[in-house]
Formats: structure tokens, sequence, C-alpha cells
């Protein structure tokens, strides 16, 4: 059938009937339509079109990332879902504007890594770390980020390796050959970096601690095998101790340097990350004799010397100023001070390591103080410990109990408030376990008159 050919005229009117009927709505609709979402692969294509990386790279991470999704399609429950994990974490750094071509090899090798482990690999849970055949790298299982590069665990292995004996350097060198190919430029310098959320912290982050453990690794790579390369790695990883958060680690005081546990918290000071960035920062000078390495050991030690005193309790020590040490930061704390009292003779140190020390083994001293008092109240049962402890408290009278609590006490006097007490004699027992599990318990008695 032939159809019949229209007038321009016809054709002019049913384009603006068209217009009218739909034109300002589909244009407005076309102004507002929402951009594609910004995921892994598009932010690679963007890549390669910038000519950032090739296309040769371009193809090879693409494919990795299908083979990812792909996986993740294959996989059910628990198994699925940590590898979910993994891909909401890579597309949510592609967001960020952090998917950098220095960053793909190792956001790339973790992607890889999580592809390997999560369909018949056993089911972690939060600290568990694994290695892979072929390889020295450690990975640690963090809840919500599957398992992530373990920067600080990796360079901790690094000093094992060096310390128990030339039979084990090869490894120390095949570790750091392996961590060189995941280093990323930041700060002025070559960092390495942790690419999952953490307390607030959101990837790219970087902590003064793993930077320090990994000088020391370093210098024993050079030590190990008479290669200058690693001293030149290691003075390029002193920028990141110089320079400010986020960027940096780096706060300066009216006395020095503070150095950060982690970039993205400038006010929160774990005190035993900064002494061990000072120990990285003085290993690593007395084999090089690097000044900059001398200069940010000199500014953060006047730093830590001044502080140290508010990190110590009766008894106890703690990690920051607000929160208690559990026994293994206790210990790792002792420990870093009393490497710093070899290496500077300074008595905070020296006397911090000595009070540390004792308190893995002293117990607990107790007292009870309030031993009489009216009837017909409530009273504030006080006693005194010697150190701080976990104290806990039982008042009976005729059977029946009139106090029974527990709580975290620091040494000094304390008090627990009882319930409305009758005249009469009340049998008291008080008990403490200090952190190391030290264990002391007394006994007395309280008199109500009336």
């Amino acid at each position: 059938m032939r159809l019949k050919r229209l007038s321009l005229s016809v054709l002019l009117a049913c384009s603006l009937a068209s217009a009218i009927a739909v034109g300002p709505a589909a244009a407005k609709s076309r102004h507002k339509a929402k951009p594609k979402p910004v995921t892994v692969a598009t932010v690679l294509t963007r890549l390669e079109q910038r000519h950032t990386i090739t296309v040769a790279q371009k193809n090879t991470y693409t494919h990795q990332w299908h083979v990812a999704l792909s996986e993740e399609q294959k996989l059910h429950g628990a198994r699925r879902s940590r590898l979910t994990d993994v891909v909401n974490l890579m597309n949510q750094i592609a967001r960020s504007g952090a998917f950098t071509r220095a960053r793909l090899p190792v956001l790339f090798l973790t992607l890889a890594r999580n592809v390997q482990w999560w369909p018949h690999g056993r089911l972690l849970v939060y600290g568990d770390r694994v290695e892979f055949p072929g390889s020295q790298i450690v990975w640690q299982y963090y809840p919500g980020a599957g398992l992530q590069l373990q920067v600080l665990g990796t360079f901790g292995n690094a000093d094992g390796f060096y310390e128990s004996g030339r039979q084990n350097w090869p490894k120390l060198l095949e570790l750091l050959g392996e961590m060189r190919a995941v280093a990323v430029p930041r700060a002025g310098g070559t960092a390495w970096e942790y690419y999952f959320n953490w307390e607030g912290g959101a990837p790219p982050w970087v902590s003064a601690m793993a930077q320090a453990t990994g000088l020391i690794a370093m210098t024993n790579g050079y030590l190990a095998s008479g290669d200058k390369s690693y001293l030149t790695t290691a003075h390029r990883m002193l920028p990141l101790l110089e320079q400010a958060p986020p960027a940096g680690t780096a706060v300066r005081t009216k006395l020095g340097l503070r150095f950060l546990q982690y970039s993205f918290t400038p006010k929160t000071d774990i005190i035993n990350a900064f002494l061990q960035t000072l120990i990285g920062l003085d290993y690593y000078y007395q084999v090089s004799h690097d000044p900059t390495a001398l200069s940010l050991f000199n500014r953060g030690n006047a730093q830590a010397k001044a502080e140290l005193p508010q990190f110590v309790v009766g008894g106890w020590s703690l990690y920051d100023p607000n929160e208690v040490d559990p026994l293994s930061y206790h210990e790792l704390v002792t420990g870093f001070a009393q490497s710093l009292c070899k290496l500077t003779a300074a008595p905070v140190y020296c006397n911090t390591a000595t009070a540390f020390q004792t308190d893995l083994t002293s117990k607990p001293v107790l007292k009870q103080i309030t031993t009489s008092v009216r009837s017909g109240h409530s009273i504030k049962l006080q006693f005194k410990v010697s150190k701080l402890a976990n104290v806990g408290v039982v008042m009976t009278r005729n059977g029946r109990r009139y106090l029974y609590t527990k709580a975290l006490v620091h040494a000094g006097e304390s008090s627990f408030k009882t319930s409305k007490l009758p005249a009469g004699t009340y049998q008291v027992r008080i008990a403490a376990t200090d952190m190391a599990g030290n264990y002391t318990a007394i006994t007395g008695s309280l008199q109500a008159h009336r």
C-alpha cells in the first residue's frame, strides 16, 4: 500500500502539536535524567579514555571485575555476602574518586584474593589472618570488608623473618618485593594504605605505626641483602611521618610531633602506635644516618616523653587517655617503653617500663573503709584498691543479699551504693582481679546501728 505524501504545513502542524504535548516535559525529563551510577567499570572506562591507563590495562581490570561479579552470583549465604561486601567496597572507593592508577594493583589484588578465598575457604571471623600459596603477604578478615591487606601484620612478619636467621632472609626479600609492588604515592612519598572503613574513617587511610614497622622491614632488607634500594624506599616513606593528616600522620605540637595510629582521627592519641613509630625511625636512622629520620625522631621523642605519664593509671596502662589497655596491649606498650629506655635512657621510659612490668605480676591490695553506719538508710560502702582492677562486692545478712555488684575500678578509694540497711551486722566480701588476672579477696563486716 502506497502512503500519501504529507504536505509541509501538515508536517509542521504535527510537529508543533507534538512539541506542545510532550516537548517541554520531555526536554525537562531529559535535562533531569539521572546520571549513570559510578561503578568500578565506569571509572575504568573513564581512566582509559583519559589515557591514564592503557586499553590493555583497562581490559584486564574489567575482566577481573566481571569475574568477581560472576563469582558473586554463583555463591550463596555467608560466602556470597562476604564477597558482596568487597564488591560494594570497591564501588564505594570508585565513587569516592580514590580509584587512581597507582592504587589499581593493590585494589585488584585485594579483589582477586577475595574471589579466590570465599568459594572454598573456611568462613572467617574478625581478626582471622590468612596467607596464600606463593605469597608472603598477610590478609585479615574484617566484617563488612572481606579480606584486606594487613599492612602492619605483613611488615611484622618481615621483622620475624629477619630476626629468625639467614635461612628466612629469602622470605623477607620476597615479602618486601611483594609489598613494594602494592605501595602507592601519598603525602609526597611512598605509603601503604588500608582500603576499608574503620572506626568512622573511610578508605584509603594510613597508619604511622604500620609505616614505621615498614621502615624496620626495609632496613632489614638492606641488612640482609646489601641492596641500598631498600634504604631508598625507606627514605621515601618518611614524608608520611612529616605531613599533617589526613594525607600524613604527623600532628604538630608545641614540643614537636605526635604520630597518629589513624590518619583520619587527628585528635586520637594512641600511645603504643606513637612509641612504635619512634622505634622504627630510630632503627632506620642507626643504619642509614638519614638526617630527616633523626629530626623526626627527636621531635616525636620530645612529645612522647611529655605525654607518656598521661597513659599511666594506678597499676596499669591506657590505650588512649580514655580507654584501658587489654592485657595484650599492656604487654605491647611495656615492650615499647623498654626499647625506648635502652635507646634513650630517658627516666620516663625506664620508670614507666619498670612499673608496667611490675603491674603484670603484682596482686591488687584491698581495704574496706566503711565499717559502721546508721541503719534505715542506703549507704556508700567505701573501699580502697591499690591498682586498676575489676572489683566485686557481696554484702549479706541472715542469708539475704543487700549488695551484689562489680565494676572496673581505678586505683584509690571507690564505693558501691547499697539498699536501705536494717540494724544489724553484715558480712562483707570484696574481691579484685586486675587486668593480668591477679586475684585478691578480703572479708570483713559492717555494723548498722539504730
